[in-house]
């Protein structure tokens, strides 16, 4: 792979089952949601309600497991949700899952189907490569607040990602950063699907399959790579 992704120490002392899978790919034609990736956030819901039953996402075994990696770094996980909660709570909702552009559509409708983290960077614009580990607090955070960019910075010992310009996605999967999102411009690209016990090494891989051939689909002759689960040692 040509980007490196790093864990730290830290990070697995606090999350022994932890475990991420990155989806790297190169020559995508993105664009405005379609009639296609629309289909694949409305079977995504109609999954995740097959498989919840009458249970909240919070009751899922992972997303509890979730919960639980949230609160041993300090955040309070029914206030500031992992993505793959948030994102099942807006399918069940009235409203539905958002309409953003086709990657992103195809990365949410994985993440909602297998209740499952998912995230998509621009390649283009990581700087070196990405770690995942606890804040000291002052590293920089590019949002938007107000519909202006802003920085912020993550609380020390918070759990992010990021690379040498800074945070790309604060309190793990919370909140991703402008700097390195998926816009329709962008043609280069890592999905990372993360996961804990007791989601298997099996369930993971087969989340990122699906994911790769929804890409696949979505921008043909594009090249994608799925790379080996990486799991805690």
């Amino acid at each position: 792979m040509t980007l490196t992704l790093t864990v730290s120490d830290e990070v697995r002392a606090i999350a022994p089952g932890f475990t991420h899978v990155a989806v790297e790919a190169r020559g995508l034609v993105n664009g405005p949601s379609s009639a296609d990736s629309s289909a694949l956030l409305d079977d995504a819901a109609r999954r995740l309600a097959e498989r919840l039953g009458p249970r909240a996402p919070h009751e899922d075994p992972h997303i509890a497991a979730w919960r639980e990696a949230y609160a041993a770094f300090g955040a309070k996980p029914s206030r500031t949700r992992n993505s793959a909660e948030a994102l099942a709570r807006r399918a069940l909702a009235d409203g539905g899952l958002p309409r953003i552009n086709l990657l992103v559509d195809a990365y949410n409708a994985v993440s909602v189907a297998h209740l499952i983290p998912v995230g998509g960077e621009d390649t283009d614009h990581i700087k070196g490569g990405m770690r995942l580990l606890r804040a000291t607090g002052d590293e920089p955070f590019v949002t938007v607040a107000g519909g202006e960019e802003t920085v912020e910075h993550p609380e020390a010992g918070e759990v992010v990602w990021c690379d040498d310009e800074g945070v790309t996605c604060r309190r793990w999967n919370w909140r991703q950063g402008v700097r390195t999102r998926l816009t329709e411009q962008s043609v280069n690209a890592l999905f990372l699907l993360e996961s804990m016990a007791p989601m298997t090494i099996g369930e993971l891989g087969a989340a990122a399959a699906e994911l790769a051939e929804s890409l696949e689909k979505l921008s043909p002759g594009a090249r994608i790579t799925v790379h080996p689960p990486q799991p805690q040692v």
